[in-house]
C-alpha cells in the first residue's frame, strides 16, 4: 500500500480575540486604520458604561463548498466495474470512519483520496503508483469541493487498462460522482467577545439574535463590578455589520484602535 501525504503550510493567522477594558481617556483620541491582516477592536461608550467588541480577521476566514450527503456513481470500463462513493468529512478521523463504512473487502481495489482544507491524503491500494489515488485527488481539486472523501471501488474484469487508462478511469468516475452531488456553502465562524455592563445585556442579546450567533456563552465572574463577559461566534462576512449594529444601539462614541 502506498500512501501519499502532503500538508501545505497554513498562512499565519492572527491571535484569537483579546478583550480588555478601557480606563484611560486618551484612547478616545486614538484612531488607526485597520486592514484585513490585523485584529480589530470596537470600543463603545454609553455615558459612564462601556462595551467592547473585538474581532480577529485573517486570510483564513472565508467559506467553502462541500457536499450535503453521500453520493455514488458507477461505470463499467472494459469489463471492470468502478464505483465512486463520495461523502462529507470534517477531519482525518471522520475520513477513515467513512472509508471503513464504504470499502468492500471483496473488491480488487479500494482506492481513495480526501481533502480537508490544505490537508489531503490518497491511496492507490495496490494499483500502480500514481494511477488511482492521485487522479482521485486531482478530480476533487478540480471540482472545487472541500471537506470531502471519495472512495473508488474496482472489481477487475480481466482486461488491463494500462497506466493511462487507470488514471482516466479513476479520475473520470470521481469527477462524475462529484458533478452529480448536491452541494452547500459553509461559512467559517469568527470568535468574538463582548465585555458589557449588566444593564446593556438585553440590548446586546437582541442584536446577537438578529445575526444568528452561535456558541453564546456568558460569564459574570470578570472581577469587575457590574460587568459580564459574553463570547460567541459569527459568520465571517457578518462581523462588520454586527459591529455597526452594536455601535448604533449601544454607544454614543466609537473608537477603533490596534490591539
Amino acid at each position: 500500500m502506498q500512501i501519499q501525504r502532503k500538508e501545505v503550510r497554513k498562512q499565519k493567522q492572527m491571535p484569537l480575540l483579546s478583550i480588555s477594558s478601557i480606563t484611560t481617556p486618551t484612547y478616545y483620541n486614538h484612531y488607526q486604520k485597520l486592514n484585513h491582516r490585523i485584529s480589530a477592536s470596537l470600543v463603545a461608550l454609553v455615558g459612564a458604561k462601556r462595551a467592547m467588541v473585538t474581532a480577529s480577521s485573517s486570510k483564513g476566514a472565508g467559506a467553502f463548498t462541500t457536499i450535503k450527503e453521500r453520493v455514488s456513481f458507477e461505470k463499467e470500463i472494459k469489463k471492470s466495474k468502478f464505483i465512486a462513493i463520495a461523502g462529507p468529512i470534517s477531519d482525518e478521523q471522520s475520513a477513515f470512519s467513512f472509508l471503513s463504512q464504504v470499502r468492500d473487502p471483496r473488491a480488487t481495489h479500494n482506492c481513495w483520496a480526501y481533502k480537508v482544507g490544505d490537508q489531503y491524503r490518497s491511496n492507490d491500494d495496490g494499483e500502480p503508483s500514481g494511477t488511482a489515488g492521485k487522479p482521485i485527488h486531482s478530480a476533487i481539486l478540480s471540482s472545487g469541493i472541500d471537506r470531502v472523501m471519495v472512495v473508488v471501488i474496482r472489481y477487475f474484469g480481466g482486461i488491463k487498462l494500462g497506466t493511462g487508462g487507470l488514471v482516466r478511469a479513476y479520475g473520470g468516475v470521481t469527477s462524475e460522482c462529484l458533478r452529480n452531488a448536491p452541494t452547500c456553502v459553509v461559512k467559517s465562524k469568527v470568535p468574538m467577545g463582548v465585555e458589557v455592563p449588566f444593564d446593556l445585556l438585553g440590548i446586546l442579546y437582541h442584536q446577537l439574535q438578529s445575526f444568528q450567533i452561535e456558541d453564546i456563552k456568558q460569564d459574570y465572574d470578570t472581577g469587575k463590578d457590574g460587568i459580564s463577559m459574553v463570547t460567541f461566534k459569527v459568520d465571517f462576512d457578518r462581523v462588520e455589520k454586527l459591529e455597526e449594529a452594536v455601535k448604533a444601539n449601544c454607544s454614543r462614541d466609537l473608537v477603533f484602535f490596534k490591539q
